[in-house]
């Protein structure tokens, strides 16, 4: 890596309430690399398939999806495809001409981590190679001087715990273990040290993992050896970067992932979540990707969080599904968007099988609109997951809202249309409410509305706290949603507009 490149631009943030995420949205545990003058990043991405988005970037501020690391069946088994299974946390590494993923999947626990690789990052990726014997999650991996790939991992059996941070040899042709996994570092004594990602650095081997679990607690923690097989040295400033017991804005920060700069400066991509409302805050739109600065002090990484200055990312969208395939935004829970919906010769999607199912896209503001144009059958909802999600849907010349919440689904409001082509709406808003103790407002409202020829009638408005992570629970965000209860119904177009309308 021996090209010249500008770096990145570096300016101090005005205020840490201004911070922004580079990659907004349900987007946690991201993971990155750079070649030459591009740098690419991956995410998790749980039930959702295609699994695993991956992004370009030349100045690490701006981020462009290229598409899905795991596209087909055969590399993300559906297994058991309940809420917050799926694609866990993973590292993107480039050796040796060709670019590596290594993940897990949940949903298929028992096959171990899975390795998949490709000369191009936009794809195709190859089959998996399968490590049966690395039971656990969130895998890294890495090379050590003579060229022998090492896998470093969070030996955890669901149920039962972990024994912290474990390594092996493994054999990238095969997928076998070359000796028995050995502990590397068990963390500097916080709950479900995960996510380690190890580098060369100078004279040291760094291992940087996350710990405290994934909430507020969540934090960045180091060690260092001469040998990438320890012994691992604590940092003595653990942990190095945290947002536990603050008002920042941005909190439960972690599964931080480090990348060079061709000038040699450093910088680290992490998860962090944004908590809204009354006590004791909602996070809606799950764990984004944010960016940081990274200085060296006596051998040891110290995190400058307003080293970057962000932009509010572009996140607004309208598909009127006319191109070959669905746009990489579009993903299915618990299944294939080919199989969920078609193209019609006459425009838009129509929803297919005996039970049809959603095709999503992530919601990336706080403030938004969107709108999906439906003939004859259609819906559009607002989901966490399976058992909490809005929505208003057209079916028999009625559009209904209906509100599922855990185990309680009720019909709020039911509206006559007709038979005519209408406009499905919902849209996220300020509370109207302060918040305790004067009031009693969640993260936003969410106001669910139909429109026929520009006229917008408003059926339902909902508080937005039962579509956040603290009541459903769960590692993923919030899910813009369609489909159709009719099959005679068709999606004409879908628009996104962040911001308030």
């Amino acid at each position: 890596m021996t090209e010249t490149m500008t770096a990145p631009v570096r300016r101090r943030a005005m205020r840490s309430g201004e911070v922004q995420p580079v990659i907004p949205g349900f987007h946690p545990d991201p993971t990155i690399c750079r070649v030459g003058d591009d740098y690419y990043l991956a995410t998790s991405s749980f039930e959702y398939f295609p699994g695993a988005p991956i992004f370009h970037s030349r100045d690490l501020v701006s981020w462009t999806q290229l598409g899905n690391i795991l596209d087909r069946r055969s590399q993300f088994r559906l297994g058991r495809a309940a809420p917050s299974t799926g694609i866990y946390g993973s590292t993107l590494r480039f050796h040796d001409d060709r670019f590596w993923f290594v993940t897990t999947n949940v949903s298929d626990f028992g096959a171990g981590q899975l390795i998949v690789s490709a000369a191009d990052p936009s794809g195709p990726w190859d089959d998996p190679i399968w490590v049966p014997e690395a039971k656990g999650i969130d895998p890294d991996l890495c090379w050590d001087e003579t060229g022998q790939a090492y896998l470093t991992w969070n030996d955890l059996a669901f149920g039962v715990g972990a024994r912290g941070i474990v390594q092996a040899p493994v054999d990238l042709r095969t997928g076998r273990l070359l000796e028995r996994s050995m502990l590397l570092w068990e963390g500097s004594g916080l709950p479900a040290a995960e996510g380690p990602h190890l580098y060369r650095i100078g004279e040291y081997w760094y291992l940087m993992i996350a710990e405290g679990g994934t909430e507020r607690g969540h934090c960045v923690t180091v060690a260092r050896s001469r040998s990438i097989r320890g012994r691992f040295e604590p940092c003595p400033a653990n942990p190095i970067f945290t947002r536990r017991s603050t008002v920042h804005p941005v909190q439960s920060v972690g599964h931080a992932d480090l990348v060079q700069a061709p000038d040699g400066s450093w910088a680290a991509v992490y998860l962090g979540s944004r908590p809204r409302g009354s006590t004791p805050g909602f996070h809606v739109l799950g764990r984004e990707t944010f960016l940081a600065g990274v200085d060296w002090v006596d051998d040891w990484p110290v995190f400058d969080a307003g080293q970057f200055e962000v932009a509010v990312a572009a996140t607004g969208f309208a598909d009127s599904f006319t191109g070959a395939g669905f746009d990489p935004r579009w993903v299915v829970p618990g299944g294939e968007p080919a199989s969920v919906a078609v193209p019609d010769s006459a425009g838009g999607i129509r929803f297919s099988g005996e039970r049809p199912g959603l095709l999503c896209t992530r919601v990336c503001d706080f403030e938004w609109t969107a709108d999906a144009v439906v003939e004859r059958g259609g819906s559009l909802s607002l989901r966490l997951d399976e058992r909490h999600w809005c929505g208003v849907a057209l079916h028999d010349g009625q559009a209904t809202v209906t509100v599922q919440i855990g185990d309680i689904s009720q019909e709020l409001a039911s509206f006559s249309v007709g038979d005519t082509t209408v406009t499905l709406r919902i849209r996220a808003a300020d509370p109207t409410s302060p918040p305790v103790p004067v009031g009693d407002a969640g993260p936003d409202e969410i106001i669910l509305a139909v429109g026929v020829g520009g006229s917008f009638t408003e059926l339902a408005r909902l508080d937005g706290r039962y579509f956040s992570t603290e009541v459903a629970a769960g590692f993923t965000g919030r899910m813009l949603a369609v489909g159709s209860p009719d099959p005679a119904g068709r999606i004409l177009s879908v628009c996104y507009r962040p911001g308030a309308s």
